[in-house]
């Protein structure tokens, strides 16, 4: 995660969230409404994530060095009713799963990154190559004059599993989150924040581990002495990737360099989910709207109301999905920032509270062109 290091200013453009967050609010305004909306996406988000996690996992231990894995969304559960719902796009867009192990894979960051450049994964993910396509001389050939490609792919199995175990923690997370709401235990954002903060308090230190079955033998491709663990190696790197900076999206913008649509400076990408504009299509691959797409079909009657009473009711129900989810994706970004404050944020030591307003100033710099003005209007 990118913060600056720069001294505090007099006066933020955006104080006024600083002043919230010491105080112990949250980035999103509490309110009834925002709790309700937000409990209600997550919930939905869960179940999404629960699809999105198990496909991953299967997609990097069951499809691993597959070169043409024309199945690898059916979770080895093929049949004539399933392949015609999906070619009907009757199903989960797993595709907006693997645009966010793109863009994770894409951007690094992180202790995952760092241990797939070492010499260690190079041997055992040599290992594993060796004994996939042991007796495939025509694939051994093509390893030998591009000895980068098999390679190359197996770091991506590494994060289609890495984003598949974070994603199993999150969903469990948002699931508990939205039962204790029914239990009327989550009252206030400040408690939804709190609840999402101990969930990855309390995973922080899961390992991140990935392993194949190749005929007899499991290889390790990430062994637990890898010491990659879920909050920093995951977690932290997926909110830099996915919240903030993302990719460009095929048809909004010019890839033509001489246009200049495009940064060539990747840490100054803006197109994460906090800075997404709502937009209710499709059909130019626009990422998001994947996801809201899966998510409408999951929202509990609560939240399904609430969009019934809006001025268009359900005709812009994937804007409503967008703006809603935004809120939420606030709240998760309030539980990083209070986990990875470098001093508790209501201390009264003088250097401490120096420190931490310099951090904080560090995210409202990111936060200037995002949605948070709008999510709180």
């Amino acid at each position: 995660m990118v913060i600056s290091k720069k001294k505090s200013k007099t006066h933020h453009p955006l104080q006024a969230y600083i002043d919230r967050l010491i105080a112990g609010d949250a980035l999103l305004e509490d309110s009834p409404e925002n709790v309700l909306e937000v409990v209600g996406i997550l919930h939905s988000y869960g179940v999404v994530l629960d699809a999105y996690s198990r496909n991953l996992i299967y997609i990097a231990e069951h499809q691993f060095l597959v070169l043409f894995p024309f199945f690898k969304y059916f979770n080895g559960q093929v049949s004539r009713e399933k392949l015609f719902r999906h070619w009907w796009h009757d199903r989960i867009n797993f595709e907006y799963a693997e645009y966010c192990m793109k863009a994770m894979f894409w951007h690094g960051g992180g202790g995952l990154d760092a241990y797939l450049d070492t010499p260690e994964f190079m041997q055992r993910c040599t290992s594993a190559i060796q004994a996939k396509f042991k007796g495939n001389p025509l694939i051994q050939g093509m390893n030998w004059l591009f000895p980068e490609f098999a390679p190359e792919q197996v770091r991506q199995m590494a994060y289609y599993s890495a984003l598949g175990q974070f994603w199993r923690v999150m969903s469990d997370i948002f699931m508990d989150l939205s039962h204790r709401y029914d239990q009327g235990k989550i009252k206030t954002i400040p408690q939804v924040v709190q609840h999402i903060l101990e969930g990855l308090v309390a995973a922080a230190n899961q390992p991140i581990t990935y392993s194949v079955k190749i005929g007899d033998r499991v290889y390790e491709i990430i062994p637990k002495s890898a010491n990659l663990t879920f909050l920093m190696d995951t977690a932290v790197p997926y909110v830099e990737a996915v919240f903030f900076r993302g990719t460009p999206f095929l048809g909004t913008v010019s890839y033509n360099a001489q246009a200049n649509q495009i940064s060539p400076d990747q840490s100054r990408f803006a197109y994460g989910a906090l800075y997404a504009d709502p937009l209710p299509i499709g059909s130019a691959g626009i990422p998001p709207t994947l996801l809201m797409q899966d998510m409408r079909h999951y929202l509990p009657a609560y939240l399904e109301d609430v969009y019934k009473r809006s001025r268009r009711q359900e005709d812009d129900l994937r804007v409503q999905i967008c703006e809603t989810f935004q809120k939420s994706m606030f709240c998760v970004t309030t539980a990083a920032i209070v986990g990875l404050a470098p001093y508790p944020l209501n201390t009264t030591d003088p250097k401490q509270k120096e420190e931490n307003r310099v951090y904080l100033e560090g995210w409202m710099d990111r936060f200037i062109a995002s949605r948070l003005l709008e999510v709180n209007s």
